[in-house]
């Protein structure tokens, strides 16, 4: 007879109801706006020869690179004070995989050497800003945390490249810029104590001269503590130390340059007492260097170290406005991947409208802050080629930069979490590592308070660099014949406000609240002119003009008055959220009518 058991029948296990990620895809290929900007703003030779190495990166950002990453931030760094017969050998011990990301980062694409010298990725001079940063800004959307590793040499290099003396570039420099792992040197930079974070000129580092080397280089003695040392067992630190004698205050430091081993291959006399337990950035290990009399060398004038010192800050504030649009695009992409592949009560939860509006809340700062890159990028291109205007440029876009975009990076990432819903929160997925290390770019190089006063009391009030920007900006747009004229006009009308208004807030010491708005007015007022020139202008050659639409938006939800209890709908504001949530390139002439 027949069996006529039942038979037993799969139940589906739900896992097609997940919304996919973007793990697994190429990141360059996929940023149709990334590459829009480098063809606008990268001279076309120059994006021919780099456009392979985008896409070979694009490709491990999204694959190798990301999954390294996720493995990496599971095992942090591992701090071993001693070795088996109890001298103080410290050593830090960290997982293969972050060795793995070490050899992307610094052997294969020279990330730390490529703006210092010709012959990383075959180019035949240093690395433009914009190759540099756009390789950054590809990076970081599969890996922050050895973002900091790799800045700091790269600043590093600067600092001793322009303030070393000849000898000091002799013994350290060759090794800094190689990508050979036999010789190679990483750097870092050591400026926080426990007295002293923003107030730098509390430093109690205390440095003492032993005199001028056969070989000439001049080297001290450091003693005291530094309390947040990022890349810990770096090979050569900067760092500020106060001379005995010196002055108090900012005035009183020197630069110097700490070796993790001196020339004869010994230990300096300086440990990592401790490894911090961080938020963010597991991967990447920061710690606590206790300074016994450690060998030091001078860098530059004994009497400018903290001058010195601030161009590497600047420098680091720049790239951390870049990476922080690496991280919100990676968001949005998230985002995006997640609303499109999830269904709810029928519909792809992209449909709904807030979701859509949620969607757009991650899609504005995202594009403002690839703008800013691109264009201060560009600056710093110029202003390195002796460009005086471009360096005035440079100096209020960096802090105008690392203020807003490191602080709209956080609602951005926790934003992405929440459109993928609860499985966003678990640590399999890549937004909960995001959220985390979001937070750590309005405290690296100076908290948000801190540029904001940088802005308004210094760029704006000591070097009026608002007008210079406004100016700037101005001419940028006012020459575009694609442009309607009546937007033109309100950009105009825009930029002189917000002039006006920071202007004000650095004329009165009572206005100092107000240093932060004033700060992001005038990040807002940029980029809206600068995504209309950009979309004005890509749409004329017959691309995509959705930036413009994007301008638009920066000036009506960032810089107008508003009612948040007015229930009229915008009907041009809802075509073009129409058009921008839509992967079809956006044609000149219907941007145009919109914002018009």
């Amino acid at each position: 007879m027949p069996d006529m058991s039942p038979v037993a029948v799969k139940v589906p296990h739900g896992a097609h109801h997940i919304a996919p990620d973007i793990h697994g895809q190429n990141f360059y290929a996929i940023d149709r706006q990334f590459q829009d900007l480098m063809s606008l703003y990268m001279e076309p030779g120059a994006r021919s020869a780099i456009t392979p190495h985008f896409d070979r990166l694009g490709a491990l950002a999204g694959g190798r690179l990301d999954a390294l990453a996720m493995v990496a931030d599971k095992h942090p760094p591992v701090l071993q004070p001693r070795d088996r017969f109890g001298r103080d050998e410290d050593w830090i011990d960290y997982h293969p995989s972050y060795r793995e990301m070490e050899k992307i980062a610094f052997e294969d694409f020279g990330m730390h050497a490529m703006s210092h010298r010709a012959g990383v990725l075959g180019m035949t001079a240093p690395a433009d800003p914009l190759v540099k940063y756009a390789i950054t800004y590809l990076f970081v959307q599969g890996e922050f945390g050895l973002m900091c590793p790799v800045s700091v040499s790269d600043t590093s290099n600067f600092i001793l490249k322009r303030y070393g003396s000849e000898p000091l570039k002799k013994l350290l420099l060759d090794r800094l810029l190689s990508q050979d792992p036999a010789v190679m040197l990483k750097g870092t930079q050591f400026m926080t104590e426990k007295a002293g974070g923003s107030d730098v000129g509390a430093i109690e580092t205390e440095a003492e001269r032993v005199g001028m080397g056969a070989d000439g280089i001049e080297r001290w003695k450091l003693h005291g503590q530094k309390w947040f040392c990022s890349h810990a067992d770096a090979d050569v630190a900067l760092l500020l130390a106060r001379p005995r004698g010196a002055a108090a205050g900012t005035k009183g430091l020197g630069m110097f340059a700490l070796p993790r081993r001196l020339e004869d291959g010994t230990r300096n006399s300086y440990r990592i007492v401790r490894l911090k337990d961080k938020l963010g950035t597991r991967s990447m290990a920061s710690g606590e260097i206790v300074l016994e009399g450690a060998t030091a060398y001078l860098v530059g004038d004994v009497n400018l170290g903290f001058k010195q010192m601030m161009e590497q800050v600047n420098l680091s504030r720049l790239s951390h406005g870049v990476r922080a649009a690496s991280m919100m695009r990676r968001c949005l992409n998230e985002a995006l991947a997640a609303a499109r592949g999830r269904r709810a009560f029928g519909r792809a939860t992209a449909d709904y409208p807030l979701m859509r509006r949620q969607l757009m809340k991650i899609m504005l700062p995202t594009e403002q802050a690839l703008s800013m890159f691109a264009y201060s990028a560009d600056a710093m291109g110029r202003a390195d080629k002796g460009d005086k205007h471009a360096a005035n440029l440079l100096r209020i876009l960096t802090p105008v930069y690392k203020f807003r975009a490191c602080r709209d990076n956080i609602p951005v990432a926790s934003a992405a979490l929440e459109v993928r819903g609860g499985i966003g929160y678990i640590e399999e997925w890549a937004t909960a590592r995001l959220v985390r290390d979001a937070q750590i770019g309005t405290l690296w190089e100076g908290t948000s308070n801190i540029n904001a006063l940088d802005v308004v009391q210094r760029a704006v009030g000591k070097a009026g660099g608002h007008k210079t920007l406004s100016a700037a900006l101005k001419a940028k747009y006012e020459a575009s014949g694609s442009l309607p004229g009546q937007y033109k006009g309100l950009l105009g009308a825009t930029l002189d406000r917000v002039e006006r208004f920071v202007e004000a807030v650095a004329a009165d010491p009572k206005q100092e609240k107000r240093s932060r708005l004033a700060a992001g007015a005038l990040y807002h007022a940029t980029t809206a002119a600068l995504m209309a020139w950009e979309g004005a202008t890509l749409g004329a050659q017959g691309g995509d003009a959705r930036r413009l639409l994007l301008s638009r938006l920066v000036i009506e939800h960032r810089l107008s008055p508003q009612d948040p209890l007015a229930l009229g709908d915008s009907p041009w504001e809802q075509e073009a959220m129409d058009l921008l949530l839509s992967d079809a390139p956006v044609p000149l002439a219907r941007a145009a009518a919109l914002v018009a």
